[in-house]
């Protein structure tokens, strides 16, 4: 059978950084939308993005602690956002569209990880409403300036979509929550998000894709335990990082998002799932690398689209 899923291959691999992603890219004139720019890979990525020359809109649930974060980094603008709160969404993007001007890249960073159980709005479980819902109905109230603007969106997945396809007959998790198989059906999710969207975007100038950034440790750990975090061997007894083999540094781990938005080398290309700067690989069997066939299937694509526009009553492609 054949596979979008095969890699290029780049050039580029799990070592290489945004700046290294970035060399002879010039983003001046560009506008890029990060959620999450404020934190962990988000700030690396709002950092390399703005070095290349692009204005780089920030939308930040603690806008106070985001200014304080990003003091001292150049073309950068911040706005209000709760990506939990409908209302909150609908309201940053009805600002954002009101200053006319043109998407080019919207790199969907934000997230929250393996939580306590929570609900949001009308009873959504918090980390598909969050990661998942919020990103969807901001790139759909953004989608005038994204099509003006022809370049790309990345949505932000994780290896952790391997712990759970999406789980239709209990989306919300109302029958027994598990904090790991909630954080794996929304990363499922955002890879789904990315091959319907690339599907209705394409034949616009608009192409999506799904990253997983690699395991870094960084503030969305913070709904761990320590002692859970220890016994996973991320950290010792005195709560010092042991960076195991295979973990990343945020500026590693800021690389693939920031390749998919702006490589050259991924002109024409969409929908698929990407890996350590490159097209990953269908996962082989007993391994957490690469992309689970339910996270890119079309038909999955599709009836995730449908229920997400079912929820929040947004669909720019209706």
């Amino acid at each position: 059978m054949t596979t979008a899923q095969q890699p290029i291959p780049s050039g580029f691999g799990a070592q290489s950084t945004a700046a290294d992603v970035l060399q002879g890219i010039d983003l001046t004139g560009k506008l890029a939308v990060v959620t999450g720019g404020y934190s962990g890979i988000g700030i690396e990525t709002t950092r390399a993005l703005a070095a290349a020359g692009a204005h780089v809109v920030v939308p930040a649930r603690r806008p106070d602690t985001a200014r304080e974060a990003l003091a001292g980094i150049e073309d950068v603008e911040l706005d209000e956002l709760d990506l939990a709160d409908l209302d909150s969404v609908k309201s940053f993007a009805e600002r954002l569209l009101g200053s006319g001007r043109a998407i080019d890249i919207v790199i969907d960073s934000a997230a929250v990880m393996a939580c306590p159980e929570t609900r949001v709005g009308p009873g959504w479980e918090a980390q598909f409403a969050t990661n998942h819902l919020g990103h969807y109905a901001l790139v759909n109230r953004l989608w005038p300036a994204i099509e003006r603007g022809g370049g790309r969106v990345v949505a932000v997945s994780s290896s952790g979509h391997h712990n759970s396809a999406m789980r239709w007959d209990d989306v919300q998790f109302t029958r027994g929550y598990d904090k790991w198989q909630a954080y794996g059906q929304a990363k499922t999710a955002n890879a789904l998000f990315a091959v319907q969207l690339d599907r209705y975007g394409a034949e616009r100038g608009v192409r999506a894709f799904a990253v997983h950034p690699g395991g870094i440790l960084t503030p969305l750990q913070r709904h761990l335990p320590k002692q859970e975090m220890v016994d996973r061997g991320w950290i010792d007894e005195d709560g010092t990082p042991l960076n195991p083999p295979g973990f990343k540094t945020p500026e590693q781990g800021a690389a693939t998002q920031v390749w998919a938005a702006t490589s050259p080398q991924l002109d024409g290309k969409g929908g698929v799932y990407l890996e350590d700067c490159d097209i990953a690989v269908p996962a082989p069997p007993g391994t957490r690398k690469g992309v689970k066939p339910y996270a890119v299937d079309p038909e999955e694509a599709a009836r995730l689209w449908a229920l997400s526009a079912s929820l929040t009553g947004v669909d720019a492609f209706a």
